[in-house]
Formats: C-alpha cells, sequence, structure tokens
C-alpha cells in the first residue's frame, strides 16, 4: 500500500496544468529504484529532465470512485547524485468535459465534483542494504506548468516562452483514499507508429491542410525555427467536405484545439495529455511562411496490442476493407474500448463493444484489455441496484441503464473472449455479473418470459429507418426479447463449463423461446427482425423464415437493411441456411449501402453511418456523423470463420482444436486467413487454379476440416485439397 499521499495545488490555478517537483539527494550508491505513480485525472512524469515510461495518458480510464490503477517503472539508471522529479496533471478522462457528458441528473449524487491530486513515491535500496523512500506530501512544490489548457475533448494550448515557476506549497487532497489504488490491470497506451504527410492542400477557401492520408487517434508532431511569442496553431478534421474544404461539423461541441506559443530557436513539440481523431489537419498559423512537409508528423496512440490476424483477398477493395477495420479497431482501443475518436464523446459503448467482438479477437490478442474492461462493466453494473448494465463502461461518464444488445456485452463479451482464448477465467470472473443480468431483464419486463417495454436503441442507425432518423421499423420488443433469449442461452454455456446449476436458466430459456414464437414467429417486419429470430434459433421454421428473409432482401433491391444489431449477423444467417453466393454478393458490392461503399469513397477507416457521405457528397448530419466508428467491421469475423473457414471448438476452445470449413466463391480469386494463437499459427487460404479451387490448411493443433462437404480429420500440419 502507498505511503504516500495524494496531493494537489494549494490554490486553484484554474484551466492551467500544475506540475509538482521534488528536489532529493541520495545517500550511498544505488542498487535499484522504482517509481510508483498514479493520479486523479492524467500525468507525466520527469526524473533529471528524462522522461519516465513510455505510457500515454497514464493511468489510463476506470472506474474511478471504485478503482484507480497505478503504474511501477524501474528509474535506476535516470538517477545521480542530486535528483529532481517533476509530474505534470491534467483533467483527463477524470474531471474535464468528458466526465460530466452524457451524465443523467438521477446519477449525479454518485458522482460529485473531483479533484485531480497526483500520487508518487520512489522506493530505493542502496549497496549497502539501506533504503530510502520520497513520497508525495506536503513537502512537495508546486506551480504551473507551460501546459495553459488542457482537455480530452478540447485539446492543449501549450506557451514554451512562460517562466513556469514552482515555488509554492502543495497540500494533502481532501480525497486521501488510498483504498482505490490497484496495480496495472490493462495494456498500457502508447506511441505505435509515426506518419509522414502525403500532401499540402491548399483548399477552395484558401486554408492550407495537411493530410496524413489515413485517419487515426493520435496527435500532432512539429518542429521550427521560431521567436519567442510566435504561434503555431492546428484545427483537425477527419474528412474534407464535397467541395475540398476542410469540415469540422460532425466534432460537435468538441474544439480540438492545438495551439502552441513559441520560444526562442529550434524547437519540436507535441501534446502529452489529450488525443485527437484525425486525417486532416489545417495549418492556422505557423511561424514559417514555407511548410516543410518533413516537419510535421501524425503521432498514432492506442493500447498496446499484439496483433494476430491477417486477412487478404485477390481483390483491393476488400483488402482496403480490412485495412479499414484494423485502423477502426485501433483507433478506438484507447484503454477503453470507444465509439469514436474525436467528437465530444468517445465513449466506452457496451454495444458498438459486444457487436465487434469476435472480430476484435481475430485482429489482436484483446485478453488484458478486456480483462480490465470487463471488470470495469462489473463495477458499472453493481451501481445499479437492479442489475441493469450501462450503455457506456466505465460510467464516470453515463448511466444510461438496461438495453437490450448494449447491456448483452455483459454475457457475449466473456462468452466469445473464452471461446477464442480457452481461458475460463472470463467466465469465472463474470458469472454473477452474466445471471444479474439475465435476472434484471426478468424483472424488468412487462411480459413474463419476453422482454416488453424498457428503454432501447433497437436496431440502432438502421437503413430502413428515414434520411437524419437513427431507429427505423423494426421493433424494440422484438431486438429485446431476441437479445433475452440470447444471453439466457449464454448464462446456460458458461454455468455448464463451470460445473454450476443453471437448470433454472434452462426452464427460463426453454419459456422464452415458446413466448417468442408465439409473439414474433412469422410476422417479421424488417431483415434485421428476421436475423436475430434466425441467428439465435428462435423461429419455429428456419428453413421456411430463412427463405422469407432472402425474399425480403431481393424486394429491397438486393441492399442490406440493417442497422448496428442486424448487420453483425446478416452474412452468418445467409451461410448458415445454404445463401453463400447472397452473403457474397452483398460483401462485395460496391455502390451504397454496403461495406465497401466507404471504400469507394476513399475511406480509411470504418464510418458510422453507411451513408456518412453521400454519392453526391452530401454528408450525414453533424448531429452524428463519425467517420471512424468500427462496429460494423464485425463483418470480418464472417470472413474469418465463414469464408476463410477458421473456426474454435467450444468443448477445446482457444483453437486447441480447429474447424476449418472454408466456403470459397468464385466471385474473387482467393481468400486467405491467417491467425496466431497460442499454440501456433493457423492459415486457411483458398483459390481458383485450372478450373478447380485449391485448399491450403495450416494447423498447429488436432483439426477437423470439411472440404466439399467431406469431413478431414487432421494432424498439426499443413495440408493441400
Amino acid at each position: 500500500m502507498f505511503k504516500a499521499d495524494w496531493i494537489k495545488p494549494k490554490k486553484d490555478i484554474g484551466e492551467v496544468c500544475p506540475v509538482f517537483l521534488k528536489k532529493f539527494n541520495l545517500s550511498s550508491n544505488v542498487k535499484n529504484a522504482t517509481l510508483i505513480i498514479s493520479a486523479r485525472g492524467v500525468y507525466t512524469a520527469e526524473l533529471n529532465g528524462n522522461r519516465v515510461g513510455d505510457f500515454v495518458l497514464a493511468p489510463g480510464w476506470t472506474q474511478y470512485d471504485t478503482r484507480i490503477q497505478y503504474q511501477s517503472y524501474d528509474v535506476t539508471k535516470l538517477l545521480s547524485d542530486n535528483n529532481e522529479i517533476k509530474i505534470t496533471l491534467a483533467d483527463g478522462w477524470y474531471k474535464g468535459r468528458i466526465k460530466d457528458n452524457f451524465l443523467e441528473e438521477d446519477y449525479t449524487s454518485l458522482f460529485p465534483e473531483r479533484e485531480c491530486a497526483v500520487i508518487a513515491e520512489i522506493a530505493i535500496k542502496y549497496l549497502d542494504g539501506t533504503e530510502d523512500i520520497f513520497k508525495t506530501d506536503e513537502s512537495w512544490l508546486c506551480g504551473e506548468s507551460n501546459i495553459r489548457f488542457c482537455d480530452i475533448y478540447d485539446g492543449e494550448i501549450y506557451d514554451a516562452s512562460f517562466d513556469a515557476r514552482i515555488d509554492e506549497k502543495t497540500v494533502v487532497a481532501e480525497n486521501n483514499d488510498k483504498s482505490v489504488l490497484v496495480e496495472q490491470v490493462g495494456e498500457k497506451i502508447c506511441e505505435q507508429e509515426r506518419l509522414k504527410p502525403i500532401g499540402l492542400i491548399t483548399t477552395p477557401k484558401g486554408e492550407k491542410v495537411l493530410d496524413f492520408g489515413q485517419n487515426l487517434t493520435g496527435y500532432l508532431e512539429f518542429s521550427v525555427n521560431a521567436s519567442k511569442g510566435e504561434v503555431a496553431d492546428f484545427s483537425f478534421a477527419e474528412i474534407l467536405d464535397k467541395d475540398g474544404n476542410f469540415y469540422t461539423g460532425n466534432y460537435r461541441s468538441a474544439k480540438c484545439i492545438y495551439r502552441y506559443i513559441c520560444k526562442d530557436g529550434e524547437q519540436c513539440h507535441k501534446p502529452t495529455h489529450t488525443f485527437y481523431g484525425f486525417r486532416y489537419v489545417r495549418i492556422n498559423e505557423f511561424p514559417e511562411k514555407d511548410i516543410d512537409l518533413n516537419n510535421f508528423t501524425a503521432i498514432v496512440v492506442h493500447s498496446e496490442l499484439k496483433r494476430t490476424g491477417h486477412l487478404t483477398s485477390s481483390d483491393p477493395l476488400l483488402n482496403k476493407l480490412f485495412h479499414n477495420v484494423i485502423w477502426g479497431q485501433k483507433s478506438n482501443y484507447l484503454d477503453v474500448p470507444t465509439d469514436c475518436p474525436q467528437r465530444d464523446e468517445r465513449l466506452g459503448w457496451t454495444g458498438d463493444t459486444e457487436i465487434f467482438m469476435k472480430t476484435a479477437c481475430y485482429n489482436y490478442d484483446v485478453r488484458r484489455f478486456f480483462k480490465k474492461w470487463l471488470g470495469d462493466l462489473r463495477i458499472a453494473q453493481s451501481l445499479n441496484k437492479f442489475g441493469a448494465v450501462p450503455s457506456i463502461v466505465p460510467v464516470s461518464n453515463v448511466t444510461n441503464s438496461g438495453g437490450a444488445a448494449w447491456g448483452d456485452a455483459v454475457t457475449v463479451c466473456p462468452t466469445e473472449l473464452y471461446l477464442m482464448y480457452g481461458d475460463k477465467t472470463f467466465l469465472k470472473e463474470n458469472f454473477a455479473a452474466m445471471k444479474k443480468w439475465v435476472d434484471f431483464i426478468t424483472n424488468d419486463t412487462k411480459h413474463k418470459h419476453l422482454w416488453i417495454g424498457g428503454k432501447h436503441y433497437g436496431d440502432w442507425l438502421e437503413l430502413a429507418a428515414p434520411y437524419g432518423a437513427y431507429k427505423g421499423e423494426t421493433r424494440d420488443d422484438l431486438v429485446a426479447s431476441a437479445f433475452y433469449a440470447y444471453s439466457t442461452s449464454l448464462v446456460i454455456k458458461a454455468g455448464e463449463v463451470l460445473g454450476e446449476d443453471v437448470t433454472e436458466y434452462k426452464n427460463l430459456y426453454k419459456t422464452i423461446r415458446e413466448e417468442f414464437i408465439k409473439e414474433f414467429d412469422g410476422n417479421y417486419n424488417t431483415q434485421t427482425e428476421y436475423i436475430l429470430s434466425l441467428w439465435f434459433d428462435l423461429a419455429k421454421d428456419p428453413e421456411k423464415t430463412a427463405d422469407e428473409l432472402v425474399n425480403k432482401i431481393h424486394r429491397d433491391g438486393d441492399k442490406m437493411q440493417t442497422g448496428f444489431v442486424g448487420t453483425p449477423y446478416l452474412l452468418h444467417v445467409l451461410s448458415k441456411f445454404g445463401y453463400n453466393e447472397l452473403a457474397y454478393k452483398l460483401l462485395l458490392k460496391k455502390d451504397y449501402p454496403s461495406w465497401l461503399y466507404p471504400v469507394t469513397m476513399g475511406a480509411t477507416t470504418m464510418w458510422e453511418h453507411w451513408d456518412g457521405i453521400t454519392p453526391d457528397g452530401k454528408l450525414w448530419p453533424d448531429k452524428m456523423n463519425s467517420y471512424n466508428h468500427y462496429a460494423y467491421g464485425s463483418v470480418c469475423d464472417w470472413v474469418y470463420s465463414v469464408a476463410a473457414g477458421i473456426n474454435p471448438v467450444f468443448v477445446k476452445p482457444g483453437f486447441e482444436q480447429v474447424l476449418f470449413k472454408p466456403t470459397p466463391t468464385d466471385m474473387i480469386d482467393s481468400l486467405k486467413a491467417e491467425l496466431d494463437t497460442d499454440y501456433g499459427k493457423i492459415i486457411s487460404y483458398w483459390y481458383h487454379k485450372d478450373g478447380k479451387i485449391v485448399y491450403e490448411i495450416t494447423t498447429p493443433t488436432d483439426a477437423k476440416a470439411v472440404i466439399n462437404g467431406e469431413i478431414h480429420r487432421l494432424k498439426p500440419g499443413k495440408y493441400v485439397f
């Protein structure tokens, strides 16, 4: 446990970020030294002028009122005889505008006004066996930093010409509770890639705009030779409008400021306590008239994740889609699985998370990332006495609880993680929460054994909805009841794996299914209503219902009409019931609406709306229009598991056994999927050659391959069929 205290500035310094300082001398030769540190806010630390660690936006975003992570750094090599440690603090997710965004009146008492603070101690062991500890307390000094303003939504103002005086006393924070501190649970956030601009654009309005060629999450670094007081000022955007001008309407109230006031001479700078979502950077003001592209770099920032899955095909547009899905995931896996990284939102929406869960597990090793997030979800659920799961986690900003498909993240995510990685811990840690969620629905509904009533997002952003609306004709009650059945079935599966008695839930599921068929079967209005009944095994006559779905798709012009809820399962349902060619037709469709339509429009990440930009250049209303929203990238789990045919097996999960069941098409010449697992690399590759389809399969474990309807039992090795 920390011996240090939480400290804060003695006096209010407004929007300026404080910096804390401690000088100390060493009494002997050092054997090793460790800095442990955390913040209510986000911090950076320097020891003798050297940045400590590479963690960005530490200590990350958690359910702060219950747990705050701390980090440990080996600082042995940074020490000298006379030492100075500085810690700069900003609001981050803890106190800035994001803290109060979407906050519901009923829950304001749970989240009182917060005060930012830091806590740190350096533990030193000397060669002679003695020890020292230097800890935050009232002996530390504090002052105004060069960061004159910093906010997650609104960006940073940095004054390099400001003479930062650090000579004020600190005080112990009123809230000195150290029981909330926990060792780092999730992946750290780091700088990952550096991109140079691909061009400098002069827009029709005469604006100077840097194009980095890729929509991303991170910040801008620049270098300049300037005089004291000169200004570098930048704005950020994801797209240009139809006239080629800089467009920031979809950022809503997020100001995304980056303003730097220069000192004399050569200097290089980047923000350190905030982040931006952007492809384009407008140069509003700059000391040098001639813009040298070499002086600008976009730094990509996201959680430290190991890439595990790769998809390649013979179709360049399809490959670009795969690229966009990866960048959407990278952009939105910044400590929390967010919806978008650019506007005044950037929140951990549970619906987006569960929709994308399986694709996320194929693309990257996300075990540690979700161990942390699911811990916050359980804490957030505990704030609701009825067991509802909030639509956003962490809930330091919102507690809109109990929505179908969104709240079901508590059952879907642990199940997919167990299936993809074979780790029972995900089920053990979350089983009580899974049951609590199903029990909440049982007690919340107005109709026994169906989920009728309640506040839901339904099939959010359904294509069948009128332009500018968020919901169409898909009934909330049907969506909610379908997910009620689905989550109950997942509780049963989890319980059986864990050896728990789930008789009660088996009986419940049986009754839900019977009631669903009575209420909804044979009376479906939309593609999504058909899809959910089929994928969740709720149709009395699945074959007939699948045929009706296909007829509905044909009547709709051979176009998908689904939103967040229906889209992830659409191609799965078509392939399951023998309509594989229609599934490929929808995947490879290039005109609106389709997965490839945004690619043809120059997208480099996934869009929130299928028609975020229409063919005539019209943009969706600014109120909700993100061009970096990963949810529809969920289609890649169909590509991995159905098109390429790489599947885990529930009885031996984590790819201890592999089921290969590729389903090729004549619409593309080849498809290759590669997946790194704990057992080794899995490869499924099919291609056309001499009028036949060749399958190349590599398995590191025992596997079953279903090729053209024939079953093959495989030992580890490489096979060609």
